[in-house]
């Protein structure tokens, strides 16, 4: 159902704000939201996903180890996704949410374009924001020559000139898998990041030349715009095809600040997450949280599986709610 709300104009009573009622707004219309959108589509429920086209994943060129997708391009999947979506009813708005809020029982997201979305649930799939190194150059080959995964990515810098910067204690963790990936591999520690003397002495000792209290401060490239090396703070140069950077990480909760969700720190100690629990259900009732914004960890395949779990969870809440009205005809869905 939509609501328009008018103004006096010049040339008399003029459309104002659109607002658009359903029973699930998803913000965020990446893997996670499609899915959910999808799932809550074929359960007959009117969803409408706010997408503003910022994935987390955008800078790369192509998603791996997604089972039938290998090597996709993200954007082809979203593309079949937003389909999917359209034919089972849903809408997928291409904009910005500024801000979502409870009011009367519904939840009331509000629109760049000056509309607006009444929902019964909301979806958060908004994801997170990673924090890079302040490191010249860096910013620019993200996604493509400087990495972050050895799952997401890895096998594409096989046998190549790795470097890993490490800039906290966790990056250790993955220098075992890199070690399988490729025999080149430079990992340079930063200074003042605690790590274990023992493990440093392992690593070496298995032919990983590590570095400790290295700055790395520019990335080099040669004039095609390929990334061919990183520079030192003592003015050497490592030369290097590839660079892996694990970032700090921040939920991309600018719009849905106002509802008050609870974050909790990852175990890693790198950024907050949303506290959900396993159906995405958060510290506030009717709202649901899917995709990464609940776990950095999850590629694109277990973000659309996690999604897809959301979606059912809340098709599942709503259907219970409707049950219950249904039993007392006097009363309203938004009581």
């Amino acid at each position: 159902m939509i609501d328009h709300a008018h103004h006096e104009g010049t040339h008399g009573s003029v459309p104002d704000a659109v607002v658009r009622h359903c029973d699930v707004a998803v913000i965020g219309g990446s893997a996670a939201g499609l899915a959910a959108a999808l799932q809550l589509g074929r359960q007959r429920r009117a969803v409408i996903v706010v997408d503003s086209g910022e994935p987390r994943n955008a800078p790369a060129a192509h998603m791996h180890s997604f089972l039938g997708r290998d090597g996709t391009h993200p954007e082809e999947l979203l593309d079949v996704g937003r389909a999917e979506v359209r034919s089972y009813g849903g809408e997928v708005l291409t904009g910005e949410a500024l801000g979502v809020t409870r009011e009367a029982g519904r939840f009331v997201v509000e629109l760049a374009t000056g509309d607006s979305i009444a929902a019964r649930r909301v979806v958060v799939a908004t994801g997170l924001v990673d924090q890079l190194p302040d490191v010249e150059g860096l910013a620019e080959h993200w996604g493509r020559g400087v990495i972050h995964c050895p799952f997401c990515h890895g096998y594409e810098v096989r046998d190549q000139r790795l470097v890993q910067l490490v800039t906290h204690t966790a990056g250790l963790h993955v220098v075992p898998m890199l070690r399988q990936l490729t025999d080149r591999l430079t990992v340079l520690v930063a200074p003042g990041v605690d790590v274990d003397d023992a493990e440093l002495t392992t690593l070496t000792a298995s032919g990983v030349d590590v570095r400790v209290a290295a700055t790395a401060t520019r990335v080099l490239a040669d004039h095609e715009g390929r990334l061919t090396g990183v520079e030192l703070a003592d003015g050497s140069r490592i030369d290097a095809d590839a660079m892996l950077v694990g970032p700090r990480f921040r939920p991309r909760l600018e719009a849905c600040g106002g509802l008050g969700l609870a974050l909790a720190p990852h175990p890693s100690g790198l950024g907050d997450v949303v506290e959900a629990d396993a159906t995405g259900a958060t510290s506030v009732d009717g709202a649901f949280a899917a995709g990464s914004i609940t776990d950095p960890g999850q590629q694109v395949l277990s973000a659309a599986a996690h999604g897809s779990r959301v979606g059912g969870a809340v098709a599942v809440s709503l259907a219970a709610e409707d049950v219950r009205m249904a039993a007392r005809p006097s009363a309203s869905v938004a009581d």
